[in-house]
């Protein structure tokens, strides 16, 4: 597995790979990380192969441009690598791995377009497009496999002008201990029984919409003097300094709590204590949260865009709006005050996360690496891969 970031940084991303690389060990596989910083963090895990980089301010990403010598030579020794990030891991392994016959597979996790919307709000849409548009189709033919989580994802893959075969493989999701999850006693957070709890949890970032979550849940909230919101998570310093004062703005700061990073093991509890799981983001590949909300049981209530519109059936398993404040406020005012509907959205819900187990999608990229060690041919080097080499050698 090669990712720009990995532990501790906290993510979608981070936790596919942990929980990929532990089943992948259950099976009897052994499985690498290569990732960049954090040199002297302990890893509580075998195989963790970190390499020098400059961080970018505290986003939990660092710059680099090539691995150590021993780093390179050990990654040319796997059967299969895995790319999480297309620009810096990408790049290396293309350089790295095609004079070595080593099959390459990328999985797609991100909407690169509205991220950098949300993290470069001065860029133009047109730009950000323009420039994927310039990168990822010949990225992608580079790679001996494309795999995207979701169908929505694809769709946005060829908009950017990618004509590579594209495998959809969803993200798989540890869930046995939210199947099994035992609610947090309410009176512990100063809830009632009969109170509606709306629980949103991830990272507190720009991509992620909390303010207009936040907006929609302070309409709910003119209705239902008894609702709730609890937000799970953290993000950059910087960010969540911008989002935690706006309760307050519309008038919400008693009725809106922030619970900070939980530790992973209690996040079953603390969803199994709600009523209802709520995001905003439209950002989404294929969200790893709103999957485990499921598999507690909680209905979805979302936006209608790719990663969540994939993984939420719109009347089945949860409500999805349109990206407007009266239509999200309206559909969740709705779904708060009708608790029958809640149980049986709910019931649907955990019934329906089956389908992103890890076991299930374990076995599925089992078959598509094995394929990949048993059928990819050698291919001819490039000038610039064999530059590269020359140009590693010169800065040992």
């Amino acid at each position: 597995m090669m990712a720009d970031t990995y532990k501790p940084y906290v993510s979608g991303i981070t936790s596919y790979i942990d929980l990929n690389k532990r089943a992948l060990e259950k099976a009897g596989h052994e499985v690498y990380v290569f990732t960049f910083g954090d040199l002297d963090y302990k890893d509580d895990e075998p195989r963790v192969i970190r390499n020098p980089g400059l961080p970018l301010a505290d986003t939990g990403f660092y710059l680099s441009l090539r691995y150590k010598t021993a780093a390179k030579k050990l990654l040319q020794t796997m059967d299969v690598v895995h790319v999480h990030h297309p620009f810096l891991s990408g790049r290396l392994a293309i350089s790295y791995c095609r004079p070595a016959q080593i099959p390459v597979v990328f999985t797609n996790h991100t909407r690169y377009d509205l991220y950098a919307q949300a993290r470069l709000p001065l860029m133009p849409e047109e730009v950000s497009h323009s420039l994927l548009q310039a990168y990822m189709p010949d990225f992608c033919e580079e790679m001996d496999l494309v795999i995207s989580p979701s169908r929505g994802m694809e769709k946005i893959l060829r908009q950017y002008g990618v004509e590579s075969h594209i495998e959809v493989v969803p993200n798989g999701a540890d869930l046995t201990s939210f199947h099994e999850a035992k609610p947090l006693a309410r009176a512990e957070f100063g809830y009632k029984d009969d109170d509606i709890l709306l629980v949103y949890a991830g990272r507190i970032a720009p991509e992620k919409n909390l303010r207009f979550l936040i907006q929609a849940f302070a309409g709910v909230s003119q209705i239902i003097p008894n609702a709730y919101l609890l937000i799970i998570g953290s993000g950059q310093k910087e960010h969540v300094e911008e989002v935690k004062p706006v309760p307050n703005e519309f008038g919400v700061q008693d009725r809106v709590r922030f619970t900070g990073l939980v530790p992973y093991h209690q996040l079953p509890s603390y969803l199994a204590m709600c009523d209802i799981f709520v995001t905003a983001s439209v950002t989404e590949v294929h969200p790893f949260s709103v999957i485990e909300a499921m598999g507690t049981g909680l209905p979805i209530m979302g936006i209608d865009s790719p990663g969540v519109g994939d993984s939420v059936t719109d009347g089945e398993t949860g409500l999805l709006a349109t990206e407007a404040i009266a239509s999200f406020t309206a559909k969740l005012t709705y779904l708060c005050l009708n608790r029958d509907l809640q149980k049986k959205f709910g019931a649907a819900a955990r019934k329906a996360s089956e389908q992103f187990s890890i076991e299930r999608t374990t076995r599925i990229m089992l078959k598509h690496y094995t394929r990949l060690t048993q059928n990819t041919k050698p291919i001819k080097r490039k000038l610039d891969e064999r530059l590269m080499e020359i140009l590693e050698e010169f800065l040992k």
